[in-house]
Protein backbone atom coordinates (compact mmCIF):
# COMPACT_ATOMS: atom_id res chain seq x y z
CA UNK A 1 0.00 0.00 0.00
CA UNK A 2 0.72 3.19 -1.00
CA UNK A 3 0.37 7.06 0.09
CA UNK A 4 0.22 9.90 -1.59
CA UNK A 5 2.28 13.15 -0.23
CA UNK A 6 0.40 16.76 -1.64
CA UNK A 7 1.33 19.82 -1.34
CA UNK A 8 -0.08 21.30 1.88
CA UNK A 9 -1.69 24.73 2.63
CA UNK A 10 1.07 26.92 3.44
CA UNK A 11 -0.43 30.52 3.35
CA UNK A 12 -3.84 32.04 2.92
CA UNK A 13 -2.48 33.74 -0.30
CA UNK A 14 -0.47 30.75 -1.67
CA UNK A 15 -1.61 29.07 -4.83
CA UNK A 16 1.38 27.11 -5.71
CA UNK A 17 4.63 26.61 -5.29
CA UNK A 18 8.13 25.33 -6.73
CA UNK A 19 9.72 22.10 -5.97
CA UNK A 20 13.23 23.50 -5.35
CA UNK A 21 15.05 20.36 -4.11
CA UNK A 22 14.78 17.26 -3.58
CA UNK A 23 16.42 15.91 -0.11
CA UNK A 24 15.87 12.35 -0.68
CA UNK A 25 16.09 10.50 -3.71
CA UNK A 26 14.16 8.12 -5.60
CA UNK A 27 13.98 4.77 -3.84
CA UNK A 28 15.46 5.94 -0.66
CA UNK A 29 14.30 4.46 2.68
CA UNK A 30 12.44 7.36 4.67
CA UNK A 31 11.37 7.56 8.14
CA UNK A 32 8.28 9.08 9.19
CA UNK A 33 8.71 12.80 9.69
CA UNK A 34 11.71 12.86 8.22
CA UNK A 35 12.26 15.77 5.56
CA UNK A 36 12.01 14.41 2.19
CA UNK A 37 12.02 18.25 -0.34
CA UNK A 38 11.65 21.32 -0.21
CA UNK A 39 9.38 24.03 -1.46
CA UNK A 40 9.29 27.15 -2.46
CA UNK A 41 6.84 29.99 -2.39
CA UNK A 42 6.74 33.34 -3.52
CA UNK A 43 7.56 34.36 0.23
CA UNK A 44 9.61 31.89 1.78
CA UNK A 45 11.09 28.23 2.14
CA UNK A 46 9.00 24.67 3.32
CA UNK A 47 10.34 21.50 4.09
CA UNK A 48 8.04 18.74 2.79
CA UNK A 49 7.96 15.59 5.20
CA UNK A 50 7.03 11.66 5.16
CA UNK A 51 3.99 11.69 6.61
CA UNK A 52 4.54 7.41 6.96
CA UNK A 53 7.99 5.19 6.81
CA UNK A 54 8.57 3.63 3.85
CA UNK A 55 10.16 3.82 0.37
CA UNK A 56 9.97 6.85 -1.47
CA UNK A 57 8.64 7.18 -5.09
CA UNK A 58 9.02 10.19 -6.96
CA UNK A 59 6.39 11.81 -9.13
CA UNK A 60 7.57 15.70 -9.26
CA UNK A 61 10.68 17.04 -10.73
CA UNK A 62 12.85 19.88 -9.06
CA UNK A 63 12.25 22.52 -10.93
CA UNK A 64 8.12 22.12 -11.19
CA UNK A 65 5.50 24.64 -10.29
CA UNK A 66 2.80 22.88 -8.11
CA UNK A 67 -0.65 24.00 -7.41
CA UNK A 68 -1.63 23.55 -3.61
CA UNK A 69 -2.76 19.79 -3.28
CA UNK A 70 -0.96 18.89 -5.92
CA UNK A 71 0.79 15.02 -5.45
CA UNK A 72 4.22 15.30 -5.62
CA UNK A 73 5.63 12.00 -4.59
CA UNK A 74 4.42 8.73 -3.01
CA UNK A 75 5.52 6.59 -0.37
CA UNK A 76 5.00 2.56 -0.58
CA UNK A 77 5.21 0.75 2.91
CA UNK A 78 8.26 -0.90 4.01
CA UNK A 79 7.85 -3.80 1.77
CA UNK A 80 8.27 -1.56 -1.43
CA UNK A 81 11.89 -1.91 -0.58
CA UNK A 82 12.76 -5.15 -1.76
CA UNK A 83 10.26 -5.60 -4.79
CA UNK A 84 12.24 -4.54 -7.53
CA UNK A 85 14.90 -7.76 -6.07
CA UNK A 86 11.90 -10.30 -5.65
CA UNK A 87 11.24 -9.76 -9.43
CA UNK A 88 14.55 -9.70 -10.96
CA UNK A 89 14.61 -13.58 -9.12
CA UNK A 90 10.94 -14.48 -10.14
CA UNK A 91 12.17 -16.16 -13.16
CA UNK A 92 14.57 -18.67 -12.14
CA UNK A 93 11.48 -20.10 -10.18
CA UNK A 94 8.55 -19.82 -11.94
CA UNK A 95 8.36 -22.01 -15.14
CA UNK A 96 6.26 -19.79 -17.30
CA UNK A 97 9.23 -16.89 -16.53
CA UNK A 98 10.91 -17.62 -20.17
CA UNK A 99 8.26 -16.20 -22.01
CA UNK A 100 7.54 -13.18 -19.98
CA UNK A 101 11.42 -12.50 -20.43
CA UNK A 102 11.45 -13.08 -23.54
CA UNK A 103 9.01 -9.27 -24.39
CA UNK A 104 11.02 -7.23 -21.80
CA UNK A 105 13.50 -6.74 -24.81
CA UNK A 106 11.10 -6.16 -27.36
CA UNK A 107 9.50 -3.39 -25.10
CA UNK A 108 12.98 -2.01 -24.33
CA UNK A 109 14.17 -1.99 -27.61
CA UNK A 110 11.33 -0.18 -28.61
CA UNK A 111 12.40 2.64 -27.05
CA UNK A 112 9.11 2.76 -25.43
CA UNK A 113 8.03 3.22 -21.93
CA UNK A 114 5.98 0.15 -20.57
CA UNK A 115 2.36 1.01 -21.16
CA UNK A 116 0.97 0.18 -17.41
CA UNK A 117 3.30 2.76 -16.10
CA UNK A 118 0.92 5.39 -14.76
CA UNK A 119 3.28 7.90 -15.52
CA UNK A 120 4.30 6.78 -18.95
CA UNK A 121 4.56 9.25 -21.69
CA UNK A 122 3.36 11.76 -19.84
CA UNK A 123 5.35 15.01 -19.25
CA UNK A 124 5.82 17.09 -15.65
CA UNK A 125 4.32 20.49 -15.70
CA UNK A 126 7.74 21.96 -16.51
CA UNK A 127 8.29 20.11 -19.59
CA UNK A 128 4.59 19.92 -20.98
CA UNK A 129 4.99 23.84 -21.06
CA UNK A 130 8.60 23.76 -23.05
CA UNK A 131 6.56 20.96 -25.41
CA UNK A 132 3.67 23.16 -25.81
CA UNK A 133 5.77 26.36 -26.36
CA UNK A 134 8.41 24.63 -29.28
CA UNK A 135 5.05 22.67 -30.86
CA UNK A 136 6.58 19.26 -30.11
CA UNK A 137 4.09 16.22 -29.53
CA UNK A 138 4.71 14.04 -25.88
CA UNK A 139 4.25 11.23 -27.61
CA UNK A 140 7.25 11.35 -29.85
CA UNK A 141 9.26 12.36 -26.82
CA UNK A 142 11.09 9.27 -24.88
CA UNK A 143 10.78 9.97 -21.17
CA UNK A 144 13.80 9.38 -19.02
CA UNK A 145 12.09 9.87 -15.37
CA UNK A 146 10.48 7.56 -13.39
CA UNK A 147 7.82 4.98 -14.99
CA UNK A 148 8.78 6.58 -18.20
CA UNK A 149 8.26 10.61 -16.69
CA UNK A 150 8.64 13.05 -19.49
CA UNK A 151 11.25 15.49 -17.74
CA UNK A 152 11.66 18.85 -18.22
CA UNK A 153 15.39 18.09 -19.40
CA UNK A 154 13.98 15.63 -21.81
CA UNK A 155 11.71 18.33 -23.19
CA UNK A 156 14.94 20.66 -23.14
CA UNK A 157 16.39 18.00 -25.03
CA UNK A 158 13.71 17.23 -27.28
CA UNK A 159 13.55 21.00 -28.34
CA UNK A 160 17.62 21.04 -29.00
CA UNK A 161 17.26 18.27 -31.10
CA UNK A 162 15.22 20.08 -33.69
CA UNK A 163 17.45 22.93 -34.32
CA UNK A 164 20.23 21.26 -36.30
CA UNK A 165 17.32 20.99 -39.36
CA UNK A 166 16.66 24.64 -39.54
CA UNK A 167 20.06 25.06 -41.59
CA UNK A 168 18.95 22.72 -44.41
CA UNK A 169 15.70 24.43 -45.15
CA UNK A 170 16.84 27.96 -44.97
CA UNK A 171 20.95 27.41 -46.12
CA UNK A 172 22.40 30.63 -44.80
CA UNK A 173 25.58 32.03 -45.72
CA UNK A 174 28.58 30.98 -43.54
CA UNK A 175 29.21 34.09 -41.69
CA UNK A 176 33.05 34.17 -39.81
CA UNK A 177 32.04 33.92 -36.06
CA UNK A 178 32.91 36.65 -33.43
CA UNK A 179 35.84 36.15 -31.39
CA UNK A 180 34.92 35.32 -27.69
CA UNK A 181 32.58 33.96 -25.77
CA UNK A 182 28.93 34.16 -27.30
CA UNK A 183 27.31 31.88 -24.75
CA UNK A 184 24.21 32.78 -22.74
CA UNK A 185 21.99 31.64 -19.55
CA UNK A 186 18.82 31.33 -19.02
CA UNK A 187 17.16 30.13 -15.78
CA UNK A 188 13.15 30.44 -14.28
CA UNK A 189 12.49 33.44 -12.30
CA UNK A 190 12.09 32.03 -8.64
CA UNK A 191 8.42 32.64 -6.95
CA UNK A 192 9.84 35.27 -4.85
CA UNK A 193 11.84 37.22 -7.38
CA UNK A 194 8.46 36.94 -9.67
CA UNK A 195 6.34 38.74 -6.64
CA UNK A 196 9.34 41.36 -5.86
CA UNK A 197 8.86 42.45 -9.27
CA UNK A 198 5.27 42.76 -9.35
CA UNK A 199 5.07 44.40 -6.51
CA UNK A 200 7.92 46.90 -7.04
CA UNK A 201 6.42 47.89 -10.54
CA UNK A 202 3.21 47.88 -8.62
CA UNK A 203 4.94 50.97 -6.22
CA UNK A 204 5.74 53.15 -8.66
CA UNK A 205 2.29 52.89 -10.75
CA UNK A 206 0.52 53.03 -8.02
CA UNK A 207 1.84 55.36 -5.50
CA UNK A 208 2.92 59.46 -5.64
CA UNK A 209 6.68 58.07 -4.85
CA UNK A 210 9.13 61.74 -4.30
CA UNK A 211 12.41 60.58 -2.31
CA UNK A 212 14.20 63.54 -0.55
CA UNK A 213 18.16 63.49 0.77
CA UNK A 214 20.47 64.50 3.58
CA UNK A 215 23.70 63.84 4.78
CA UNK A 216 24.77 62.71 8.48
CA UNK A 217 27.99 63.32 10.25
CA UNK A 218 28.92 59.73 11.58
CA UNK A 219 31.83 60.56 13.57
CA UNK A 220 29.56 60.79 17.11
CA UNK A 221 28.50 57.23 16.72
CA UNK A 222 31.76 56.48 15.57
CA UNK A 223 33.39 58.07 18.39
CA UNK A 224 30.86 56.22 20.65
CA UNK A 225 31.26 52.73 19.30
CA UNK A 226 34.98 52.80 19.11
CA UNK A 227 34.70 53.79 22.44
CA UNK A 228 32.58 50.99 24.29
CA UNK A 229 32.18 48.42 21.77
CA UNK A 230 34.30 46.00 23.80
CA UNK A 231 32.44 46.89 26.68
CA UNK A 232 28.60 46.21 25.04
CA UNK A 233 29.57 42.97 23.44
CA UNK A 234 31.13 41.53 26.71
CA UNK A 235 27.87 42.52 28.12
CA UNK A 236 25.52 41.49 26.04
CA UNK A 237 27.29 39.60 23.55
CA UNK A 238 26.15 41.19 20.50
CA UNK A 239 28.33 43.93 18.73
CA UNK A 240 27.47 47.13 18.37
CA UNK A 241 26.28 48.23 14.91
CA UNK A 242 25.40 51.03 12.84
CA UNK A 243 21.89 49.70 12.22
CA UNK A 244 20.87 49.67 16.18
CA UNK A 245 21.22 53.44 16.11
CA UNK A 246 19.54 54.12 12.73
CA UNK A 247 16.57 52.04 14.16
CA UNK A 248 16.45 53.70 17.57
CA UNK A 249 16.67 56.96 16.00
CA UNK A 250 13.89 56.00 13.23
CA UNK A 251 11.68 55.18 16.14
CA UNK A 252 11.82 57.95 17.98
CA UNK A 253 11.21 60.45 14.73
CA UNK A 254 8.02 58.38 13.93
CA UNK A 255 6.75 59.57 17.40
CA UNK A 256 6.76 63.66 16.32
CA UNK A 257 5.84 62.43 12.25
CA UNK A 258 3.06 59.72 12.88
CA UNK A 259 2.14 59.90 8.61
CA UNK A 260 5.61 58.57 7.94
CA UNK A 261 4.30 55.49 10.36
CA UNK A 262 1.06 55.15 8.77
CA UNK A 263 -0.69 54.15 5.06
CA UNK A 264 -3.41 54.26 3.07
CA UNK A 265 -6.40 51.40 3.55
CA UNK A 266 -9.11 52.66 0.40
CA UNK A 267 -10.00 55.67 1.54
CA UNK A 268 -8.59 55.78 4.89
CA UNK A 269 -5.43 56.87 6.74
CA UNK A 270 -4.24 54.41 9.56
CA UNK A 271 -1.95 55.44 11.99
CA UNK A 272 0.25 53.26 14.18
CA UNK A 273 1.47 53.71 17.71
CA UNK A 274 3.60 51.38 17.26
CA UNK A 275 7.23 50.87 15.12
CA UNK A 276 7.51 47.60 13.95
CA UNK A 277 10.76 48.15 11.60
CA UNK A 278 10.99 45.94 8.25
CA UNK A 279 14.61 45.77 7.99
CA UNK A 280 16.41 44.86 4.05
CA UNK A 281 18.64 41.80 4.45
CA UNK A 282 20.52 40.39 1.16
CA UNK A 283 19.45 36.63 1.40
CA UNK A 284 21.04 33.62 -1.36
CA UNK A 285 17.16 33.60 -3.41
CA UNK A 286 17.00 37.43 -3.33
CA UNK A 287 15.84 40.50 -1.00
CA UNK A 288 13.93 39.72 1.89
CA UNK A 289 12.80 42.30 4.70
CA UNK A 290 12.58 40.80 8.24
CA UNK A 291 10.17 42.63 10.51
CA UNK A 292 11.46 44.22 14.14
CA UNK A 293 8.19 44.13 16.50
CA UNK A 294 7.80 47.07 18.78
CA UNK A 295 11.27 48.18 17.89
CA UNK A 296 10.40 51.73 19.67
CA UNK A 297 10.49 49.77 23.24
CA UNK A 298 13.90 47.78 22.71
CA UNK A 299 17.19 48.73 23.88
CA UNK A 300 20.43 49.11 21.40
CA UNK A 301 21.57 45.42 22.90
CA UNK A 302 17.84 44.01 21.80
CA UNK A 303 17.79 45.52 18.55
CA UNK A 304 21.34 44.09 17.28
CA UNK A 305 20.17 40.85 18.80
CA UNK A 306 17.37 41.01 16.77
CA UNK A 307 18.99 42.06 13.79
CA UNK A 308 21.37 39.45 13.82
CA UNK A 309 19.00 37.22 14.66
CA UNK A 310 17.05 37.56 11.72
CA UNK A 311 20.29 38.06 9.19
CA UNK A 312 20.62 34.69 10.27
CA UNK A 313 17.68 33.03 9.63
CA UNK A 314 17.29 35.00 6.45
CA UNK A 315 21.09 33.77 5.30
CA UNK A 316 19.62 30.21 5.92
CA UNK A 317 16.57 30.29 4.25
CA UNK A 318 14.54 29.69 7.93
CA UNK A 319 12.69 33.08 7.94
CA UNK A 320 8.40 32.42 8.48
CA UNK A 321 5.35 34.25 6.51
CA UNK A 322 5.29 35.63 10.36
CA UNK A 323 8.90 37.47 10.50
CA UNK A 324 8.47 38.63 7.07
CA UNK A 325 5.19 40.64 7.37
CA UNK A 326 2.73 43.63 8.77
CA UNK A 327 6.12 46.38 8.98
CA UNK A 328 5.10 49.34 9.17
CA UNK A 329 8.46 51.37 8.00
CA UNK A 330 11.36 50.10 6.33
CA UNK A 331 14.87 50.43 6.44
CA UNK A 332 17.63 49.09 4.11
CA UNK A 333 21.03 49.47 3.56
CA UNK A 334 22.95 50.14 0.33
CA UNK A 335 26.24 51.00 2.36
CA UNK A 336 27.11 47.25 3.05
CA UNK A 337 28.00 46.95 -1.02
CA UNK A 338 29.40 50.67 -1.85
CA UNK A 339 26.55 52.43 -2.43
CA UNK A 340 26.97 56.03 -2.76
CA UNK A 341 23.52 57.42 -3.40
CA UNK A 342 19.89 55.72 -4.30
CA UNK A 343 16.46 56.27 -4.18
CA UNK A 344 15.02 53.30 -2.31
CA UNK A 345 11.41 52.25 -3.45
CA UNK A 346 8.57 52.24 -1.20
CA UNK A 347 7.76 48.46 0.63
CA UNK A 348 3.84 48.44 0.23
CA UNK A 349 1.75 49.03 2.08
CA UNK A 350 4.00 51.20 3.70
CA UNK A 351 4.53 54.78 3.01
CA UNK A 352 8.04 55.00 3.32
CA UNK A 353 11.28 53.66 3.36
CA UNK A 354 15.21 55.29 4.87
CA UNK A 355 18.12 54.38 2.52
CA UNK A 356 21.84 54.50 4.24
CA UNK A 357 24.65 54.44 2.13
CA UNK A 358 28.19 54.82 2.09
CA UNK A 359 30.50 56.45 4.52
CA UNK A 360 32.98 58.08 3.52
CA UNK A 361 35.78 60.45 4.59
CA UNK A 362 34.41 64.60 2.65
CA UNK A 363 35.33 67.92 3.64
CA UNK A 364 32.93 69.93 6.14
CA UNK A 365 32.63 73.18 6.81
CA UNK A 366 32.42 73.42 10.94
CA UNK A 367 32.21 76.84 12.78
CA UNK A 368 33.99 78.16 9.98
CA UNK A 369 36.64 75.70 9.46
CA UNK A 370 37.18 73.03 6.44
CA UNK A 371 37.79 69.74 8.26
CA UNK A 372 37.83 66.13 7.27
CA UNK A 373 34.27 64.20 8.71
CA UNK A 374 32.81 60.69 7.76
CA UNK A 375 29.60 61.24 6.25
CA UNK A 376 27.07 59.69 5.10
CA UNK A 377 23.99 60.42 2.72
CA UNK A 378 20.48 59.27 3.99
CA UNK A 379 17.54 59.26 1.70
CA UNK A 380 13.63 58.82 2.36
CA UNK A 381 11.02 57.53 -0.25
CA UNK A 382 7.76 58.03 0.85
CA UNK A 383 4.04 58.14 -0.52
CA UNK A 384 3.71 62.14 -1.23
CA UNK A 385 -0.28 61.50 -0.74
CA UNK A 386 -0.07 60.92 2.99
CA UNK A 387 3.57 62.62 3.59
CA UNK A 388 3.80 66.07 3.06
CA UNK A 389 6.92 67.89 1.77
CA UNK A 390 7.17 69.35 5.34
CA UNK A 391 6.55 66.00 7.13
CA UNK A 392 9.46 63.98 5.13
CA UNK A 393 11.69 66.41 5.57
CA UNK A 394 11.33 66.89 9.15
CA UNK A 395 11.97 63.76 9.89
CA UNK A 396 15.00 62.92 7.91
CA UNK A 397 16.05 66.19 9.89
CA UNK A 398 14.79 64.80 12.97
CA UNK A 399 16.59 61.74 12.12
CA UNK A 400 20.13 63.62 11.43
CA UNK A 401 20.00 65.17 14.78
CA UNK A 402 19.48 61.98 16.63
CA UNK A 403 22.13 60.06 14.97
CA UNK A 404 24.92 63.39 15.25
CA UNK A 405 24.09 63.22 18.99
CA UNK A 406 23.84 60.11 20.22
CA UNK A 407 23.15 61.64 23.75
CA UNK A 408 19.38 61.90 22.34
CA UNK A 409 18.74 59.18 21.48
CA UNK A 410 19.86 57.58 25.51
CA UNK A 411 17.36 60.76 27.18
CA UNK A 412 14.58 60.63 24.37
CA UNK A 413 14.85 64.29 23.78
Amino acid sequence: MSLEIKVPPVGESITEVVLSRWVKNDGDVVEMDEVIAELESDKATFELTAEQAGTLKTIAAEGDTLAIGAVVCKIEDGGAAASPKSEAESPKSDAQAPAAVAEVPKTQDSGLPTKDSYASGTPSPAAGKILAEKGIDAAAVKGTGVDGRITKDDAVKAEAGKKPEAPKASAPVAVAAPAGSRGERREKMSPLRRTVAKRLVAVKNETAMLTTFNEVNMKPIMDLRGKYKDQFKEKYGVGLGFMSFFTKAVTEALKDFPAVNGRIEGEELVYNDFADISIAVSAPKGLVVPVIRNAESMSLAQIEKSVLELALKARDSKLTLEEMTGGTFTITNGGVFGSMMSTPIINAPQSAILGMHNIVERPVAEKGEVVIRPMMYVALSYDHRIIDGRESVGFLVRVKQLLEDPARLLLGI
